[in-house]
């Protein structure tokens, strides 16, 4: 009887907690605590944090000293019209000092500073200028933070990267360093217009240059010049607008749509003087509206006296032939401006210093050498069909744009007169650019 009392007690002080049995079990391990990460809504350190901080400026010695060479860029850029460069430039400076080796955190803030420093000066340079229009958004430039630091990341060469991004292309970084040479640290409204315009257009590849501010086209390829010709572009009253699009295909033996202010201008008072032999006479057509679906109406059924009010309300295109004002050939991209290049019957204005003579579009010294230069060498196909529609191998950018500065033979910075009055004036690029036309739409 006493040794089941005794079985029964020891069995139950095993059961005991914090006997020794039970303190030779091991007590679990708190349940790890979870940190979450909350985005940040800056878009630059949200680009760290969703490359895992990765650096761009802070990899090594080489990468650093890309760092210097933006801090001096970023000194001198009052000449690009940025007035925040020289106080971002301290930033960097200080941000370089500040990333100490060892200290993780410190070099992480650093690596964002220097980055949100660059990333603004970028922003600035890739700042379409008022005015410009675009047919293709695929032309405009890059200018989100994220676009930006990745294709800064991915250069091979950082330094040289820099320096490259900063230069935004041949023309504008021949005006810059112009402007520098003859003196000028920060931009007058002449010198700042111009580096606006200038920074729109491409650093390379093959394209198409017109340039309202001397009436010339450029040819380029891998972005050197290969050919430059005359044109005529519009006058101060029809300037031709900033325009960036793409040439897919030419129209040989075109329609001439003529302008409502011709058709009041020339026109009405031609068929007021001689009927409707005048039209004929000038390969004239009325036609029915302004859509594709139009129709060729008689003379007699429009009120020609009533045009001098509102020459919008009929639309005149001339035939193919040899009075076409398009001669043989023209040359459109998309814009919604009604703006296109084309051929000329009348080359002898070619031969004036002054060819600012057009109603907008660009009239080409040579067409065919153009045609030629866009389709590979092939000349254009001899048809005597009306509108016929040549398709490019692959579409060439054209970029219509409005310079009137220069770098001269001297290295210094030339002007070369503003007959657009734009210099300064960005509201009058914009009113270029915002002007409707009714033969807009038309075929």
């Amino acid at each position: 009887m006493n040794k089941l009392l005794l079985s029964t007690t020891v069995l139950a002080l095993l059961a005991v907690p914090g006997t020794a049995e039970a303190r030779k079990k091991p007590k679990p391990a708190p349940a790890p605590v979870a940190v979450v990460r909350v985005a940040p809504t800056d878009p630059v350190e949200l680009y760290y944090f969703q490359h895992g901080e990765a650096p761009i400026w802070l990899r090594n010695d080489a990468t650093r000293s890309a760092v210097g060479q933006l801090s001096s860029i970023l000194r001198r850029s009052t000449i690009d019209g940025f007035a925040a460069g020289p106080a971002l430039a301290a930033d960097v400076d200080a941000a370089l000092a500040a990333a100490v080796p060892g200290n993780v955190v410190a070099t992480q803030a650093s690596e964002v500073r220097i980055s949100k420093a660059w990333v603004a000066y970028m922003q600035h340079l890739r700042t379409p200028p008022k005015g410009l229009v675009y047919g293709y958004d695929l032309l405009k430039p890059q200018s989100r933070p994220d676009q930006i630091l990745l294709t800064t990341a991915a250069s091979p060469d950082l330094r040289a990267a820099v320096t490259r991004l900063s230069d935004v292309n041949a023309i504008y970084r021949s005006l810059r360093d112009a402007a520098l040479a003859s003196g000028v640290t920060t931009a007058d409204p002449q010198l700042l217009s111009n580096l606006e315009r200038a920074r729109a257009l491409p650093a390379g590849g093959r394209f198409a240059l017109v340039d309202s501010g001397n009436a010339t086209l450029t040819m380029y390829e891998n972005g050197q010049v290969v050919d430059r010709m005359k044109v005529i572009v519009g006058t101060g009253e029809t300037q031709t607008p900033m325009i960036a699009s793409i040439i897919h295909y030419a129209v040989l033996n075109p329609y001439w749509e003529v302008p409502p202010s011709l058709t009041k201008k020339i026109v009405a008072p031609g068929v007021l003087k001689g009927g409707d032999a005048y039209l004929k006479r000038n390969g004239y057509e009325v036609m029915s509206n302004w859509t594709n679906d139009a129709t060729v109406v008689p003379a007699a059924e429009v009120k020609w006296a009533a045009l001098a009010k509102d020459p919008g309300l009929v639309r005149v295109r001339q035939a193919p032939g040899p009075l076409n004002s398009l001669a043989g050939m023209k040359i459109p991209f998309p814009s919604g401006q009604d703006i296109f290049l084309h051929d000329t019957l009348d080359k002898s204005k070619f031969l004036k210093p002054d060819r600012h003579l057009s109603n907008g579009c660009v009239r080409l010294e040579d067409a065919q050498r153009f045609y030629r230069w866009l389709h590979g060498n092939s000349p254009a196909p001899t048809t005597k069909e009306a509108d016929v529609l040549v398709k490019l191998p692959q579409g060439v950018p054209i970029y219509l744009t409005y310079l009137t500065q220069e770098q001269g033979a001297d290295g210094r910075l030339a002007s070369r007169g503003d007959p657009y009055g734009w210099d300064g004036r960005p509201d009058r690029q914009l009113a270029a650019a915002t002007y409707t036309s009714p033969t807009r739409g038309a075929p």
